[in-house]
């Protein structure tokens, strides 16, 4: 193998901190009661992984790559909590889509008539597609914002456009 593709020392680069969601400049930072709960528990995870680092000594490079990683991710985390806007659900007037509803729309015309998607406006840092956990800046989550139950909106997904009726807000 050429030297070209060997590392002799890569101590000195910088790490690779991953990023928090993306928050817009001067949006507030909402989160629901589990979304500050799930941030607390990261913070407390990312805590023991530091103690768990500072106390090995066998490589003093990994040791110090690891601290940077976790310092910054523990600096970001703090910052998150710090900035937390608590919005309780159970709040929230429940017949007008609003941060923390369930949203039900059933599809009229456009996409697939019939079709129902059925999702809950949370925090960037909980927003999960894959557990129906939309954020609030997602553009679906700001189409239904302020609508309300039974009336029909306009979506507009990639180049097509779907009118969809509210059918249930739950919080």
């Amino acid at each position: 193998m050429s030297r070209a593709f060997t590392k002799e020392d890569d101590s000195l680069e910088a790490p690779i901190i991953p990023p928090r969601p993306a928050l817009p400049p001067g949006t507030p930072n909402y989160v629901t009661p589990q979304g500050l709960e799930q941030l607390r528990a990261e913070l407390a995870t990312l805590e023991a992984q530091r103690t768990q680092v500072e106390a090995n000594r066998e490589n003093e490079a990994d040791r110090t790559r690891q601290l940077t990683v976790l310092n910054a991710q523990l600096g970001a985390l703090n910052q998150r909590i710090a900035t937390a806007k608590l919005v309780d659900p159970t709040t929230q007037p429940t017949d007008e889509v609003r941060f923390g509803a369930t949203v039900t729309l059933h599809t009229h015309s456009g996409g697939k008539p019939g079709q129902e998607r059925r999702f809950t406006i949370v925090g960037v840092d909980e927003a999960s597609v894959a557990d129906g956990k939309v954020a609030f800046i997602a553009p679906i989550a700001r189409a239904v914002v302020g609508i309300h139950l039974g009336k029909t909106v306009t979506l507009r997904l990639g180049p097509k456009e779907e009118v969809v009726e509210v059918t249930s807000i739950a919080y």
